[in-house]
C-alpha cells in the first residue's frame, strides 16, 4: 500500500522529499506528491512531516 500527500494540508516544505529511499516524492503545482509506483510504503516520509499531510492510501 502505497503513501499519499494530502494536497490540502501540504504545506511543501520538502521534508518529506529528502527522506523517501526511493526517490518517490516530488513537487507537483506547488504540493509534494508521492509516485505509487515508487513508494515502497516505508512510512519515513509520513514520520517528518510536520503537519501529517501524508498517510496510506
Amino acid at each position: 500500500m502505497a503513501y499519499k500527500v494530502n494536497s490540502d494540508t501540504c504545506i511543501n516544505c520538502g521534508a518529506c522529499e529528502g527522506e523517501c529511499p526511493n526517490g518517490a516524492i516530488s513537487e507537483v503545482n506547488d504540493k509534494r506528491a508521492v509516485a505509487s509506483e515508487k513508494c515502497i510504503s516505508c512510512g519515513a516520509c509520513a514520520s517528518v512531516c510536520p503537519v501529517e499531510a501524508i498517510a496510506e492510501e
